[in-house]
């Protein structure tokens, strides 16, 4: 395949320096502009393994499209650009794990949990949710600087997501450093010295099912009110859950359940300081809350890409995508695509609509969407409340992945309290 100069381009969206220096924006730009389906050749990665080719997809109308036909475009073969079944390591359980699934069973196994995070099942946990996050700015008021980061955005999702699961307040910190493993495995700061961060991807797998491994053990001694007691007993079609299964879904529900949120909160209230006419809009007519947790979405896109693979010869925005190749879907390009977004580059806490694609859409559309929003919500009409001067005291540390939006640390100060 012929390399070209937007395909060139787009090699830097295989370098986790460019996420970790906020630079892929006007790489997304230009593909857009230029060729928004553009070809990333296969590369050799430094451990020897290859990095396969794939399609960039950048416009908001082939996300779409992708998207809404789970046929033709699966998940099964791996969801992240460097995954396939050949190079896939501990940890991803292609076909067994949720996210990694492709209907029918994909919508056998998403019913399992469905019940947990229903619209009223979501709201009915408002009250506790606003006690959790009260509890959080109780610890850090008095401070008048923290890490906003560490010490509040990642605390509200951790913790709703760990008591679902019934997870004993004792481990949550240990489930925030498997999260950093799994999902930051590239982050020289998740790594130990001299290991990969396929090594550190694989040890962080390991120790999330060795742990899942014992509260599965004691489900089955003893029902307890949460999801993994749901997971213990559920059935598809007539068949219980391997234990292998079970340890996939814990994986995923803990790690999904908390870092995608935290950095949506985080990228919210960096947006918020960059802004400070829209700060103040907000500040003034709190009602604007809703709208502005939709920009912030949009603007902040915390789950980065996610990546399909074609199972018949097809055609994309006039390209032929032939069976078996891959597609990339950059999820903070098509919140700024142009064609949609009237002035996409403004962050606009008043936009409508505002149908951004942060959580996805079609079969894998974000299971815990509803309370991410929720947890949003409440954390900022509390967060503002209480520290209305919050303000940055240095410059944001950005988590070097393709994958996840993340900051890492977010230096605040304000007037304790």
């Amino acid at each position: 395949m012929v390399q070209t100069p937007t395909s060139a381009t787009a090699q830097a969206l295989t370098r986790g320096d460019t996420f970790a220096t906020n630079g892929a924006h006007a790489v997304w730009r230009r593909l857009r502009r230029e060729g928004p389906v553009s070809w990333t050749a296969p590369q050799q990665r430094p451990d020897g393994r290859t990095f396969p080719g794939f399609w960039n997809i950048t416009k908001y109308d082939d996300v779409q499209q992708i998207s809404r036909d789970a046929a033709t475009f699966i998940s099964g073969r791996g969801i992240t650009m460097g995954t396939t079944p050949e190079n896939a390591g501990p940890g991803v359980g292609l076909g067994k794990m949720l996210i990694v699934t492709d209907p029918p069973r994909h919508v056998r196994l998403r019913r399992l949990v469905n019940k947990g995070f229903t619209p009223r099942a979501v709201a009915l946990f408002e009250p506790h949710i606003r006690a959790i996050t009260t509890a959080i700015l109780d610890d850090i008021a008095a401070r008048g600087s923290c890490d906003f980061v560490v010490d509040v955005a990642a605390q509200l999702p951790l913790a709703v997501i760990c008591e679902m699961m019934g997870v004993p307040k004792s481990d949550w910190p240990l489930m925030f450093e498997l999260t950093n493993k799994l999902l930051g495995a590239g982050d020289p700061e998740y790594r130990k010295d001299g290991e990969s961060s396929y090594e550190t991807a694989a040890g962080g797998h390991r120790q999330m099912f060795e742990y899942f491994s014992g509260q599965v053990a004691q489900r089955r001694r003893q029902w307890k009110d949460d999801l993994v007691s749901v997971l213990v007993d559920a059935e598809i079609d007539g068949d219980t859950l391997s234990d292998e299964e079970i340890l996939y879904f814990c994986s995923m529900l803990i790690a999904a359940g908390n870092e995608t949120t935290r950095n949506a909160i985080t990228g919210g209230l960096l947006a918020l300081f960059e802004h400070p006419e829209q700060r103040a809009r907000l500040m003034h007519s709190p009602d604007l809350l809703s709208a502005a947790v939709e920009e912030m979405l949009r603007w902040v896109s915390p789950v980065v890409h996610m990546a399909r693979t074609a199972t018949r010869d097809t055609v994309i925005r006039g390209t032929p995508i032939a069976a078996g190749e891959r597609v990339v879907m950059w999820y903070p390009s098509v919140n700024r695509d142009e064609d949609i977004f009237p002035a996409p580059e403004c962050f606009d806490i008043t936009r409508h609509p505002n149908e951004h694609l942060a959580f996805g859409i079609g079969e894998h559309f974000c299971l815990g969407a509803g309370f991410a929003r929720l947890e949003m919500r409440v954390m900022f009409e509390e967060l503002l409340r209480r520290l209305p001067d919050i303000d940055q005291a240095g410059s944001p540390q950005r988590l070097r992945s393709a994958f996840i939006g993340g900051i890492k640390h977010l230096p605040v100060r304000y007037t304790p309290s």
